[in-house]
């Protein structure tokens, strides 16, 4: 088994099930007591939603490298960025070492292929809502046709990422802004939706839904668990 490097506590509260679901999973392919192998660094998550909101892009690219180099000395194997908006610093932390930054995009195009889908709707902070890095992947990588909220919607869905699911809140009222949001994407053709930031799981499943909902987080952690145990994987 290889040993995985986590950049969470970007919040804790989803980094929290990544570990869970890494442990969980190599103990299910394994059995026995065998669990992950992998070490954790948590950031402050106060401050990076600060530099976030303050657009200095280039001090989160620095700080993301310094944690890179940190777990590749602490003996990681394979970086998993524990956070789907960061992922806009994937060329910032690919050039900070030689491991492999295992791209939480990718098990997720895979597996809207795998069933056969088109057109997804992309739920996630405003940054990964707006910003093209993420749609593009998809889309260049797996031919998807990404659909996103209308503006207000997307101010909804960020506001209550970050002054609610951050935070460990799970409210009723946003679960059915959530619906309604999910509804209105399916309406303009979404086929399927990525919950793409790691905290929505906490907030919605596939009940709220009426089709297909891509968990990034339950991916990723799943696809770094297959790239740790296949050494045959570069």
């Amino acid at each position: 088994m290889r040993t995985l490097g986590l950049l969470g506590g970007m919040s804790w509260e989803s980094s929290a099930h990544y570990y869970r679901i890494l442990n969980e999973e190599v103990r299910r392919r394994l059995g026995g007591s065998h669990s992950a192998a992998c070490l954790l660094l948590s950031v402050d998550f106060a401050e990076i939603a600060a530099l976030q909101h303050a657009g200095d892009w280039t001090a989160l690219g620095q700080r993301m490298q310094d944690h890179a180099r940190q777990l590749a000395a602490g003996g990681a194997e394979a970086l998993v960025l524990c956070t789907n908006t960061m992922h806009c610093l994937t060329a910032e932390i690919e050039a900070a070492t030689t491991l492999p930054l295992l791209h939480i995009a990718d098990p997720t195009g895979a597996a809207i292929r795998a069933r056969g889908l088109r057109t997804i709707g992309l739920l996630g902070t405003a940054f990964t809502m707006e910003q093209a890095f993420y749609r593009e992947r998809l889309t260049n990588r797996f031919g998807l046709e990404v659909v996103v909220p209308d503006e207000a919607a997307r101010q909804i869905v960020h506001r209550i990422i970050y002054d609610e699911l951050v935070r460990g809140e799970v409210r009723p009222e946003s679960r059915a802004a959530y619906r309604a949001i999910i509804a209105e994407l399916v309406a303009q053709g979404a086929e399927g939706i990525v919950l793409g930031c790691t905290e929505i799981m906490l907030l919605v499943d596939q009940g709220d839904s009426a089709v297909p909902l891509f968990d990034t987080t339950r991916l990723h952690a799943l696809a770094a668990v297959d790239w740790a145990l296949d050494e045959t994987q570069g």
